[in-house]
């Protein structure tokens, strides 16, 4: 047994260590299209339905599928309900690895990882990104390689046969599932292993059945463990994705004989039997909840009541109507800036918060936000390259680059966030301590660039002399401080009274929020040479 045990646990590690490297790789190809991918799963219920469909299958994994969207839930990208279907069709994407293992398509992971590697010879982005999903998903599948190589070994044991191919409990099969899955946080793998141990003829589809309901139910531990410091909106999600395999495991579990004579219908294999098992499951939740979902949210909503928030990912603003008239565009122009400020000088303000107190989620939160800020930024510039080719006063020029230049600056005061509460986050995982007078002056100037923010959102929604008074009276008191701050950092690093590694870090702030308050004077700046305009041409 113990060369089986090793096997297993060898076969096991490839596996979890392929999916997470694949799920990164997806996800770094996925960021950038994440617009893209909002839109598409917002449209229509089917339509969520299919994204969640093609992300599993990308990602090989509805839990990673799910706690993404979780976390675009709690960071108000997509709302409660829109999520909904976009689960229902992670459920169903899930069910192709198995299929995989039935096909054997594991026999060619080796010739897979080859490929990835020369993939790797080409010394270009795009062949190495592809060399490293071949690669990894080569590792996962040669995992399962590895794990039907161990069950193989089990034909000897008298006690696993009989484990196996006990079906007298179902029950106990359902926990069985619940908690194997929640503990690998993937149901590819026990129900892959369940094929696997059906192609060594060690169990029976009565036997597996029940272990299949179960490790759908306990593929919902992800999310709900990623929903636990996300909104109330993100909480709604992951209870309403375990509501949904709870609901499928007992209508499965009551029609448990009809089942079984349909996939004995089906196909003579146990194995395929199996993978047409997972399949039919989450086919039948998708049918019963598909069409129920706007009263099927309006249920959650009931049993967890209260307010949350969603971000309007697209422009509120900009309108085609507006563009009939240029002076009417450039103000829609204006609000659609106004927003866009807002959402970075929430993210400062998050980002502010994590350098002393950590929390991943509000790290992520401040990253999908980002997206948000970043596309709004690429249809802001669009709108006014469709202005700009219209003929225009001098004055309403002027205007239109002001705006084209003000919209790069706010976006630049989101990406410096990002890097701050990504600064946080190196800062808790190194334990890293700053001597109590480092902690005085960052918040003082980190005060300082709050206010900043604050004055240059009034500054964009109408000129106010004193706020441009405020914004350069403190950025001139930032860049004193933080050269006074610099000089003292060094000598108390020459002291000793702070440790090395905290020294970069705490100067990677400074400098990240001088930037900020740098971003915030040419607004300031922007706006004096916006008032100055002749107003009756604009």
């Amino acid at each position: 047994m113990f060369r089986e045990t090793m096997l297993f646990g060898v076969g096991l590690t490839l596996f979890l260590y392929g999916m997470i490297r694949l799920k990164a790789e997806i996800q770094l190809v996925l960021t950038a299209r994440m617009r893209s991918l909002i839109q598409y799963a917002a449209a229509t219920r089917f339509a969520g339905f299919t994204t969640g469909i093609v992300s599993t299958v990308l990602f090989q994994s509805s839990s990673t599928t799910t706690a993404l969207i979780v976390g675009l839930v709690s960071a108000g990208l997509i709302t409660f309900y829109d999520s909904l279907s976009i689960i229902l069709g992670a459920d169903i994407g899930t069910t192709l690895t198995v299929q995989f293992v039935v096909w054997k398509i594991t026999d060619l992971s080796p010739a897979i990882m080859i490929a990835g590697g020369v993939a790797w010879l080409f010394d270009r982005p795009r062949w190495k990104a592809l060399g490293n999903f071949l690669f990894y998903f080569g590792v996962m599948l040669f995992g399962l390689s590895i794990i039907g190589q161990s069950a193989s070994l089990l034909k000897n044991s008298a006690f696993s046969v009989g484990l196996f191919t006990d079906a007298s409990r179902p029950w106990l099969g359902v926990v069985v599932g619940v908690f194997f899955t929640g503990i690998v946080h993937s149901s590819a793998i026990p129900i892959s292993m369940l094929a696997i141990l059906a192609q060594q003829e060690l169990i029976t589809l009565n036997a597996a059945l029940p272990i299949i309901f179960g490790a759908n139910i306990g593929t919902t531990v992800t999310a709900i463990t990623v929903s636990a410091f996300g909104s109330l909106n993100a909480k709604r999600t992951a209870i309403a994705h375990l509501v949904f395999k709870c609901c499928g495991a007992v209508l499965c579990l009551m029609g448990l004989p009809i089942i079984t004579d349909l996939l004995q219908w089906t196909s003579p294999s146990i194995p395929q039997q199996i993978a047409l098992g997972h399949f039919l499951f989450n086919l039948v939740v998708a049918a019963v909840f598909l069409f129920l979902l706007r009263g099927f949210a309006r249920f959650i909503e009931r049993i967890m009541p209260g307010e949350d928030h969603s971000l309007q990912v697209w422009p509120q603003f900009l309108t085609q109507e507006c563009l009939r008239e240029t002076g009417e565009a450039l103000e829609c122009t204006r609000k659609e800036l106004g927003r866009q400020l807002n959402l970075a000088e929430t993210m400062y303000d998050k980002a502010r918060i994590l350098i002393r107190e950590f929390r991943e989620q509000v790290r992520r939160d401040i990253e999908y936000i980002e997206m948000v800020v970043d596309n709004l930024r690429h249809e802001v510039a669009r709108y006014l390259w469709e202005l700009s080719g219209r003929e225009l006063s001098p004055a309403l020029t002027r205007k239109l680059f002001v705006y084209t230049a003000m919209v790069d600056d706010i976006e630049r005061i989101a990406d410096h966030a990002v890097v701050i509460s990504r600064i946080a986050k190196k800062r808790h995982l190194l334990n890293v301590q700053f001597s109590p007078q480092g902690w005085i002056e960052l918040n003082e100037i980190s005060d300082l660039v709050g206010q900043n923010l604050e004055s240059a959102r009034m500054l964009v929604a109408g000129f106010d002399a004193h706020s441009v008074e405020s914004i350069f009276r403190n950025e001139e008191a930032i860049d004193g401080k933080v050269k006074e701050v610099r000089e003292r950092h060094l000598e108390r690093f020459h002291r000793r009274v702070c440790k090395a590694d905290a020294g970069p870090l705490f100067l990677e702030l400074l400098l990240n929020l001088e930037r900020v308050s740098d971003h915030c004077e040419n607004i300031a700046e922007y706006s004096i040479e916006l008032n100055n305009l002749p107003h009756d041409n604009v």
